[in-house]
């Protein structure tokens, strides 16, 4: 399967390579974001980029094996780390554009409100067999925030036996949006992007590292509209977009 996913790749590749167009690998939570940039960049008079969104950890290992891609854009570091220990990001080009809040959701029917503080009883609103659904711990950004500030909080170990482990933060949000997970554990733009959930408390920003997305341009897709693409996702227009759906700008 790993090797019809590379080949699906490199003619991926080799069909953007001739059309002039970019690829981006980009973090689940960046996708309405994204998608209404492209769209932007694309009437603009540039070819519309083509996107792949899955969790950072996902596309990370892809590069790493060779799948094609000129822009990364990572919802942690570790994982743009991860390709800059490999020297697969252009070193100038990375840059940390934007923010976000980690958050608690539930189904907007329910109107539920918590004070989220240490050894906060979230087994209580689960239920006997209830879960919480956020991205893995074990290699997903939001998964890993979470584990983060549920340790600091003193309620891991309560915890992690009753997490729905998702593959990325929109499996997890829609988990929820399907009532399938009373709980989710998300980032604030992902609840700002749906209709059916809502914010049901905050993680206090200091029991997990900041929710910083670094992005770079890769070193086998470093061509010059790469570098436009990122100039332009780190100017006003597109910070009018990201800030629209609940970004927060860093640079």
């Amino acid at each position: 399967m790993r090797r019809l996913l590379l080949i699906a790749w490199l003619l991926l590749a080799s069909f953007s390579a001739r059309a002039g167009e970019l690829t981006v690998f980009a973090a689940a939570s960046l996708t309405d974001a994204l998608k209404e940039i492209g769209t932007q960049w694309a009437a603009s008079g540039h070819a519309a980029p083509r996107y792949s969104f899955a969790a950072s950890s996902t596309l990370a290992r892809q590069i790493d094996q060779g799948a094609p891609a000129n822009i990364f854009a990572s919802a942690d570091q570790k994982w743009m780390d991860y390709l800059a220990e490999k020297h697969l990001i252009a070193p100038d080009s990375r840059r940390n554009l934007l923010a976000n809040e980690l958050v608690l959701i539930a189904p907007a029917t329910t109107n539920l409100r918590i004070d989220i503080k240490p050894g906060v009883d979230l087994l209580a609103l689960l239920g006997p067999n209830g879960r919480i659904a956020t991205g893995d711990p074990a290699h997903v950004p939001v998964g890993l925030y979470a584990r983060q500030s549920l340790t600091k909080l003193g309620v891991w170990n309560q915890i992690e036996p009753r997490l729905a482990r998702t593959e990325d933060v929109r499996a997890a949000l829609l988990l929820v949006e399907r009532g399938e997970a009373p709980l989710g554990i998300v980032y604030s733009t992902d609840a700002k992007a749906s209709k059916t959930v809502a914010i049901a408390g905050v993680f206090p920003s200091e029991t997990h590292e900041p929710v910083t997305y670094p992005f770079a341009v890769t070193t086998s897709g470093d061509t010059a509209e790469a570098r436009a693409f990122l100039k332009y996702l780190s100017g006003p227009e597109a910070a009018k977009v990201f800030v629209a759906r609940g970004f927060k700008m860093v640079e």
